[in-house]
């Protein structure tokens, strides 16, 4: 079983881009939705993604925070596009920017399309107690709401939240 600790901030500003070393297109969907996941009827979303020349379907279960179970599965990609096509709610596109700080890897996802605007920067841990250095770009901490789940913006894109929502 494979275990993913993230914490999640929003980015401020540009200053993350000099440092980013690589970038990876990416287009998501979901087999479930938001919906399933709050009313209980499924406990983990299935994700399709493609990205750059790879494939992959994703389990991971539905833990509110920064610690849950996640499941990896390289997939062809001619399938993960046939699979994309049965996916409800929106396509979340972005491209995510590698950039190393202080020692960690931490992956900020531009987002694209119906999410534009929207800039996100994850960090994985080896353990939920693990100190890190926060670069001057990453600013709220936003780990615990559920607003900024990729699941959640493929169903309410960030483009039609409301300014309290964005506030």
């Amino acid at each position: 079983m494979g275990i993913e600790i993230e914490r999640k901030f929003l980015v401020t500003g540009d200053a993350w881009r000099a440092a980013a070393h690589a970038v990876i297109p990416m287009a998501q969907g979901y087999i479930n939705d938001m919906a399933a996941m709050d009313s209980g009827a499924q406990k983990a979303s299935v994700r399709v993604r493609i990205q750059g020349d790879a494939a992959y379907l994703n389990i991971k279960s539905r833990e509110l925070g920064h610690t849950r179970q996640e499941f990896d599965y390289p997939v062809p990609v001619d399938e993960a596009r046939e699979l994309l096509a049965l996916c409800v709610g929106g396509l979340v596109d972005k491209r995510r920017h590698l950039v190393r700080h202080a020692g960690l890897l931490w992956e900020v996802d531009e987002f694209l399309g119906d999410n534009a605007g929207l800039v996100v920067a994850e960090v994985e841990l080896e353990s939920a107690d693990q100190p890190f250095d926060k670069p001057d770009w990453a600013g709220a901490e936003v780990t615990d709401a559920p607003r900024y789940y990729n699941l959640a913006l493929a169903s309410h894109p960030y483009t039609r939240w409301s300014a309290a929502e964005r506030g």
